[in-house]
């Protein structure tokens, strides 16, 4: 079986004039690659093919997005993604390329699949945090409690973030002082902010 039933559902529950963007899409992919996988991929219709995602599409309130798992080798190092599709933001069927051309580029990405080929690049790595900022009542009262001091100590920046943030957030003096006094607590006993849900 080629057709997902969820996809059926996902696109009936989209606005009905982005309804035959989507019906053509998945048409052209079908007719692209024969026997490719349908299935949902955070919540979108996606078709996989040798073991890899190859091309998505989604549909929003006023368009429809449809792009390729590995962009950059499909479409070409210089064209840069619109948002999170490959097209730009599809409002109607013209808006789509020719079939011939989408039939190609769907082909391309399924073999690149097939080759095993990987999207290279660097990643974009995510600049490190600065280290958390420790209230001036949470520094005093670490001071006063040798064990709290040496786990907090031992924590890792986002567990001591995440304490940090909580008795930050306070918006009362009052309630400053309980969480600081709640935090040195569990601190002591080597529990994180939010132990009670792991």
């Amino acid at each position: 079986m080629d057709r997902d039933p969820r996809i059926d559902a996902y696109i009936a529950g989209a606005a009905p004039f982005v309804q035959p963007i989507l019906e053509r899409l998945r048409a052209i992919v079908h007719e692209a690659v024969p026997g490719i996988e349908e299935t949902l991929k955070w919540g979108m219709p996606s078709w996989v093919h040798a073991g890899g995602i190859v091309c998505m599409m989604a549909a929003f309130k006023q368009h429809v997005s449809f792009g390729f798992w590995q962009h950059a080798l499909v479409m070409g190092e210089g064209v840069e993604r619109d948002g999170m599709g490959s097209f730009g933001k599809l409002r109607t069927a013209g808006d789509l390329p020719p079939k011939r051309e989408l039939v190609a580029l769907v082909r391309k990405a399924a073999r690149l699949n097939e080759q095993g080929v990987k999207a290279t690049g660097p990643r974009k790595q995510a600049a490190p945090k600065p280290a958390p900022e420790v209230q001036p009542a949470l520094a005093a009262a670490l001071r006063r409690n040798k064990a709290a001091a040496a786990a907090f100590k031992a924590f890792t920046p986002g567990k001591q973030r995440d304490y940090c943030e909580w008795i930050a957030e306070a918006k009362r003096e009052d309630t400053r002082e309980r969480r600081v006094a709640q935090a040195v607590e569990w601190i002591a006993q080597g529990k994180p902010r939010n132990w009670k849900y792991m």
